[in-house]
Order: structure tokens, then C-alpha cells, then sequence
């Protein structure tokens, strides 16, 4: 089921950053926060010797730097099957376990919408 039509546009939004996050950057996966003012942090994955975040965790990183105090939505653009426990653990812990994580393939098109706090 294609997802997408049925987007806020603020959500839709945040699906489109993630994918031009991943195919700037050249990496596998591409990820964008909204926080409670409406604010945006986009991320690639990062994959350095010492160094290991998806780029949701990044995105919640960044957004946390940045002094956001709460998430409403998040989007991450990949070809997994699903969104890694950590990730939506990073999510939860910043903006509650019923904000929403979309996940997108390459195409944008989103294939699953979980709240944070849901395994899938």
C-alpha cells in the first residue's frame, strides 16, 4: 500500500529531506526530523571507524543539539524492511512513544508508519 497520498504535507515533507539527504550525501539511508516547532534536522548515516549512527539517530542528534525539546514526526528513506529498535528508541526518547516514524524507499513512496514506541 502506497502511503504517501495520504500525507500531511508537513510529513511528506520531511520524507522528501530524508531522500535528498541520502542521495546527496551518496549513503544508504536518509532521515529527517520535525520538532516541536516545526523546525527540520536532516541526516545521512555515518560510518566512521569510531563512529556508527543511522541517519535517524543523527537526525534526533542534530535536533537535540540544536535544543529541541520534542519531536512530532520523523522519516527515514531506505531500502530496509523496517526501522532498527535503536531508531525509533532515539525517536522515543525524545519525543514520546506515539510520534510517528515513516519509513520511505529510495522512491520516496512511504511503506510504513509506526509510532515510536511500536516494534515493526
Amino acid at each position: 500500500m502506497n502511503e504517501t497520498n495520504a500525507l500531511d504535507p508537513e510529513d511528506l515533507k520531511i520524507v522528501t529531506l530524508a531522500r535528498s539527504a541520502r542521495a546527496r550525501n551518496g549513503v544508504p539511508e536518509g532521515a529527517a526530523v520535525r520538532d516541536e516547532t516545526g523546525r527540520t534536522y536532516v541526516a545521512g548515516s555515518v560510518h566512521l571507524a569510531s563512529l556508527k549512527l543511522s541517519a535517524l539517530q543523527t537526525a534526533v542528534a542534530m535536533a537535540v543539539a540544536s535544543g529541541a525539546t520534542s519531536l512530532e514526526a520523523a522519516a527515514v528513506v531506505s531500502e530496509a524492511e523496517g526501522i532498527a529498535p535503536e531508531d525509533r528508541a532515539a525517536v522515543r526518547d525524545l519525543g514520546g512513544a506515539e510520534t510517528p516514524v515513516l519509513l520511505a524507499g529510495p522512491d520516496g513512496a512511504v511503506r510504513l508508519t509506526l509510532p515510536a514506541g511500536e516494534n515493526g
